[in-house]
Parts: C-alpha cells; sequence; structure tokens
C-alpha cells in the first residue's frame, strides 16, 4: 500500500512532520493545535478557541486529502490543562454533535508556550 503525503497552507505546518498521511482509504491527521494559518498566531487564549482553530486546521486538512469531519472515525484530543475539559467539550460539541466519532482524551506531554490543545484525527474515506 503506498503512502500519499497530505499538505495545505490553510493549516498549521512544521518540516518536522507531514500535516496527515492517507495509506489506502485512510487519512492520519497530525496532532494540530490553535494556531491561526493565516496570521501565524494563537486563534485565543481560551480552550474554546484554539479547539475551535484546531479543528478547523483539522478539516482543512482532511479537505486537502479529499475528506470532510463526516469521514472522521477516531479523535484523539491532548490537553495542556486537564481542568479545561468542559471548556473543550464545549467547543467540540459544536463540530461533533450527532454521530460523534470515537474520542480519547488525554494529557498532553510537553509544556508548550501558550497551546492549550491538539487534535488528532482518523478518517476513512470510500476512495
Amino acid at each position: 500500500m503506498s503512502r500519499q503525503i497530505i499538505s495545505t497552507e490553510n493549516a498549521p505546518s512544521s518540516p518536522l512532520y507531514s500535516q496527515a498521511v492517507r495509506a489506502g482509504s485512510t487519512i492520519y491527521v497530525s496532532g494540530t493545535v490553535g494556531i491561526d494559518p493565516a496570521t501565524g498566531e494563537l486563534a485565543g487564549s481560551s480552550i474554546q478557541d484554539q479547539t475551535r482553530q484546531a479543528l478547523r486546521n483539522c478539516e482543512a486538512i482532511l479537505h486537502a486529502g479529499g475528506s470532510t469531519l463526516a469521514d472522521v472515525t477516531a479523535v484523539t484530543v491532548l490537553l495542556a490543562q486537564p481542568d479545561e475539559f468542559a471548556g473543550m467539550n464545549e467547543a467540540y460539541s459544536e463540530v461533533f454533535s450527532q454521530f460523534p466519532p470515537a474520542r480519547a482524551v488525554a494529557r498532553l506531554g510537553p509544556d508548550l508556550p501558550g497551546i492549550l490543545v491538539s487534535i488528532l484525527m482518523t478518517a476513512h474515506t470510500d476512495s
């Protein structure tokens, strides 16, 4: 099975990892934070603002790979501050309100200045 690297200018990137990789009909989206790609700055200081932006960034990456949020089968949310769980859920539920994918939430390991959340996704497409 071949691998296809997925990238877009509509989401934050780094030379250290691929934004996503497609293997067959599965797309693996790397951990994505709440940085606005237009400004290069965090979308805000609240967990809700950063969660919304991280989800928009994931959506842009999925779109670049020919997929949508409706194709997402699993999400991992990494929180810098676990006590922000309720605020993250508030923003998360705006996107995945019905038929949400499988999900795990854990503590973000490294302390990254200003970063409150990182979101990873796996999507399955028919193509």
